[in-house]
């Protein structure tokens, strides 16, 4: 797509967890406002607050400020709706996220999750490899929520059971997986391969090694690849990525925008690299042409 000179692509963070001191782990719907504040001011022009697995009632709590964020938003990145990073993941590929809070995938369990916040949540996900996950992302799907595969040990052939139940994108290609293996694909080589599912990418450098990076953008069909930030609380915010004891990565601490100049950097032409943080995503939500 060809941007009329002098406008400029409105860029959609599908996967933001927090920025500096703020994160989508509170009941406070002025942490939301201020993250969104911050990822606005570094150029994104919507976001996906994205909640992180725990308790039925701290995810809700967590569903509930945002919504009140979303009803009194004046400024900053427009909030549109959520991204449940869980709770429905495999505990063996837990990444940074704390295992502890995984839960096996139910109806039931989705039920009290989702009640009265359907028109809220945009994305869910779920391990497809999971007892009971394909009927739990079928039920999202009838719910109306996209679901990505993640946090995952799938196989190549559990991911594409993953597909036929309804999932239509992956969660932060490459990490929280199963690696990829000549003689097993699995969820990664299931995401470079097929040319219908949508994959997450974070270019902050630290998440995927930047000849990954190229290997990736060479390999998969441009119109389904969603840049995104993946962006975490944490010091020293703003300056690449945020990582725990030992070294552990946790997250990105920069904004969607220095991922775009990020693979700029690595050769992607600027208006491509736009179209993977601002056409893709748009057309992936069903948004309007006009955001």
């Amino acid at each position: 797509m060809a941007y009329a000179a002098g406008t400029k692509p409105q860029l959609i963070d599908i996967h933001v967890h927090g920025a500096e001191k703020y994160d989508t782990l509170t009941r406070r719907q002025d942490d939301i406002l201020r993250l969104a504040d911050i990822h606005g001011g570094r150029g994104t022009g919507a976001i996906l607050p994205t909640v992180y697995p725990g308790t039925v009632e701290d995810m809700r709590e967590s569903m509930s400020a945002i919504q009140r964020a979303m009803s009194s938003q004046t400024s900053g990145a427009r909030v549109l709706g959520v991204h449940l990073e869980g709770p429905f993941l495999n505990p063996e590929c837990a990444g940074s996220l704390d295992g502890k809070n995984f839960r096996e995938p139910s109806l039931d369990m989705l039920t009290k999750l989702a009640d009265g916040f359907e028109e809220l949540i945009r994305i869910i996900t779920i391990a497809p490899e999971l007892p009971g996950a394909l009927r739990v992302i079928e039920a999202s799907r009838e719910k109306g929520f996209l679901v990505h595969m993640g946090h995952s040990d799938a196989s190549f052939e559990q991911a594409e059971e993953g597909k036929r139940s309804g999932a239509t994108g992956i969660t932060h290609l490459f990490n929280a997986m199963r690696g990829f293996h000549h003689r097993e694909p699995g969820l990664a080589g299931f995401g470079l391969m097929d040319d219908d599912i949508y994959v997450e990418v974070i270019a902050d450098m630290a998440h995927l090694h930047p000849q990954s990076l190229k290997m990736l953008l060479e390999m998969k069909r441009p119109e389904r690849i969603l840049l995104i930030s993946d962006s975490v609380k944490g010091v020293g915010w703003g300056k690449g990525a945020i990582r725990g004891p030992g070294g552990v990565l946790q997250g990105s601490g920069i904004s969607l925008a220095d991922c775009v100049r990020n693979l700029v950097t690595l050769g992607v032409s600027q208006e491509l690299a736009l179209q993977f943080a601002s056409e893709n995503p748009r057309r992936y939500l069903g948004l309007e042409t006009t955001m």
